[in-house]
């Protein structure tokens, strides 16, 4: 009786790591898609901004306009 207690339990505790492994590689869940959406976007809003500043607008057309006019 207590073999057959002892492979029942065995037998469970194996299903129970196969449930936690393929649980663990299993991605993301809709939160997580949310909080990632959320941060790509700020990131995308920070970046937009740095890139349309006076700034950086100048220096970006300087180095195209170098680019064009570089001699080959």
């Amino acid at each position: 009786m207590f073999t057959v207690v002892r492979v029942r339990m065995c037998a469970l505790a194996c299903r129970a790591r196969v449930a936690l492994a393929v649980r663990r590689d299993a991605g993301m869940v809709t939160s997580e898609y949310a909080v990632g959406i959320i941060a790509a976007v700020a990131f995308a809003a920070v970046l937009y901004k740095v890139v349309t500043s006076g700034q950086v607008s100048s220096e970006l057309q300087a180095i195209v306009k170098k680019a064009l006019d570089a001699k080959m």
